[in-house]
This record gives structure tokens, sequence and C-alpha cells, in this order.
């Protein structure tokens, strides 16, 4: 019988096929010499959807952790005269550095330019974002928890 790889043939098409199904694979292939098998599964992995995020600057993996990052520039609230702080990354905002510590800010506190205002998460990394200018909390728009997206409005400072 013929032998590939030290198997029969069909041997190795069955191996072959087990690990695909088994790993949840859409292709394997094995060469050894001169001869190449290639296995084809049912379950063709989708390429992931496009997100639209900005690029992200390279991170140095060896940095013990990430600078802390700014609002975008404010912008004024034409409404009530206030400026709108907006997310300056993708992620997940929260208001507290842990769950059971206070919140960096709340409705009616004042803060100053530079003080830490909330943390966006973003890929497993959290980014402590400060305020670039005095005022007090008027509104808060985005709940604990909730994905934002860049440049979407989080807070109002008066």
């Amino acid at each position: 019988m013929n032998e590939i790889f030290g198997m029969t043939d069909l041997d190795t098409i069955s191996s072959l096929a087990d690990i695909i199904n088994s790993k949840e694979l859409s292709e394997i292939t094995i060469t050894e010499g001169g001869r190449t098998i290639t296995i084809k599964g049912r379950k063709c992995i989708p390429a992931p959807p496009h997100m639209g995020m900005p690029p992200m600057p390279p991170m140095n993996a060896a940095a013990p952790a990430p600078a802390p990052q700014t609002a975008a520039a404010p912008a004024a609230d034409e409404a009530n005269g206030g400026n709108i702080v907006k997310a300056p990354i993708v992620g997940t905002y929260y208001r507290s550095p842990s769950p059971d510590k206070p919140p960096f800010v709340k409705i009616g506190d004042k803060v100053k330019k530079g003080d830490v205002i909330m943390i966006i998460e973003s890929m497993k990394l959290m980014n402590e974002v400060q305020s670039e200018f005095d005022g007090v909390v008027e509104r808060i728009l985005v709940t604990d928890g909730q994905a934002v997206e860049y440049d979407q409005p989080i807070m109002i400072i008066k």
C-alpha cells in the first residue's frame, strides 16, 4: 500500500480531517519531502469585519504602563455654554479606577486641568483620561461600563 508521512493514505487523510473538525480549522496543509496534502473543512472562518477605528500608535511592549491619555480638544456646547469632553479612543468607559473605589468625578464636582476624570479600557489597557480645562461637571452622557466610540461625547464640563 502507498504510504505518505509514515501512514497509509487513508489513515493520513482521516487524521487530518479529525484535526480540522476538532480544532474548527478551515483547512490544513502538510508537506513532507516532495508530497503535499491539503484538506479543507466545511467551516470557513470569515474575516473579521472592518471596525473603522482610527489607527492606534504602536505600543512599546516593554513599557510598564501606558502614558496617560488626555481628552480630545473640548468643543463648546452651544446649548448651554459648556465644554464637551469626547472619547479620545474606542473602548469601554469606566467612571472609577475599580468597582470598589469611588468615581473620579460626579455631577457637580469641580475639576482642574490635568485631573483624571475617567478611564477608557481599550485592548485590555486602562487609559486614564485627563481634563483639559477647569470647570464643574454638569452632565455625564454615558453609563459606567458602556462601550464608547472615538470622538463620542462623554461629559459636559462648564
